[in-house]
């Protein structure tokens, strides 16, 4: 089977005077049930529990406080999903509700075990409703926003692509909310450093609606091979048309060289506990030689971390180039950096490895 992750923003879903466009939904549910038909497995990530919160809660702006939030989430998220059992039904599809929390996937165990019941779901035919717990999220496990979630749902489940329904049509080389005149980019091969500062990235003067976390997830995508499209989510029939073949919105090529699931666990998934400063050779064996790291290229260590962490690797002047997972606890690496790896057991008393992270879970970022 193939698979499919359609992300649908609170911008899409959401209604001032209802808390959610019951309309919107149940279009979208037919659209969805449409391309199901066709043979794919689909996967929905939607946000929207905030704001049928607010109606219920009689609120006119987004809570800013914490706990409000989280009220809000708690008492929106079963109408959210009513809304969702409720258009789904019409077409005689089962949905399944799925909150998850940072720690979910970033924990190995947890991050398989959420795979195996995405994957049992989806043997069943049903559609799971994938959100973030903002019941009891916080800064320390946010994923930061669901276009992230949804690109980590995607590696997760293997997908082969990734649609992003946003409030307008795609990528454009303007903002057009400025420029009405502004020239959409139908296809990204690569995304660059220029493709992120005109979707409102570091430097950039404009941003087109939150542009930037869509096009930060896409690379997340790419580089599993999944192709991503960013379309315009409050057109009726657009998803059906797109899976035709058509073309819609930005579409986001998938990179050549795939990184393994493994290796995406430990680049986007998995929490570094800590961070090794390289000195400039060791950078140069990680990023052109596609070495291990070795002690004789540490030149400082932060945090604490346990053997088996993912910790970050920078060079010396803070840039992150790597992140992997360390054979070594930070006690044991602070003692033996800048060393060789003939005098780990002298300085430790054992060796578990001459390398600190090996190749094979080191990942270049």
């Amino acid at each position: 089977m193939k698979r499919i992750v359609v992300k649908i923003g609170s911008n899409i879903l959401a209604d001032k005077q209802e808390g959610l466009n019951m309309k919107r939904i149940l279009a979208l549910a037919s659209d969805i049930v449409a391309v199901k038909g066709t043979g794919y497995e689909i996967v929905v990530v939607s946000s929207g529990a905030v704001a049928a919160g607010m109606k219920k809660l009689g609120l006119t702006e987004k809570p800013r406080d914490i706990k409000l939030k989280q009220a809000a989430a708690a008492i929106g998220q079963s109408s959210l999903m009513w809304a969702y059992e409720k258009s789904f039904g019409e077409h005689d599809t089962k949905v399944a509700q799925v909150l998850l929390t940072r720690d979910d996937l970033s924990h190995r165990k947890r991050y398989i075990n959420s795979k195996n019941t995405l994957q049992t779901l989806l043997s069943y035919g049903v559609v799971p409703i994938v959100n973030e717990n903002d019941t009891v999220v916080t800064d320390e496990i946010k994923f930061g926003d669901n276009d992230n979630l949804a690109a980590l749902v995607a590696i997760l489940i293997e997908a082969e692509q990734l649609i992003i329904l946003s409030d307008v049509d795609g990528l454009y080389k303007e903002d057009p909310r400025v420029n009405a005149a502004a020239e959409l980019i139908p296809l990204v091969a690569e995304i660059t450093p220029a493709i992120e500062k005109l979707a409102g990235g570091a430097g950039s003067a404009v941003g087109t609606g939150g542009m930037y976390s869509k096009v930060l997830a896409a690379r997340k995508a790419t580089s599993h091979g999944i192709c991503v499209s960013i379309v315009n989510g409050g057109k009726k029939g657009l998803l059906v048309s797109l899976m035709k073949g058509k073309q819609q919105g930005t579409v986001f090529g998938p990179c050549c060289q795939r990184i393994s699931h493994r290796k995406g666990w430990i680049a986007y998934s998995s929490r570094a506990m800590g961070t090794l400063v390289l000195d400039d050779g060791a950078v140069r064996a990680l990023k052109e030689m596609g070495r291990s790291l070795l002690p004789s290229g540490v030149v400082s260590v932060s945090g604490e971390f346990e053997p088996g962490d993912p910790v970050y690797c920078a060079d010396a002047r803070g840039k992150r180039i790597a992140k992997g997972l360390t054979n070594y606890s930070s006690e044991d690496v602070r003692k033996i950096s800048g060393r060789q790896s003939s005098e780990i057991e002298v300085s430790l008393g054992y060796k578990y490895s001459d390398e600190i992270i090996h190749r094979d879970n080191l990942v270049i970022l």
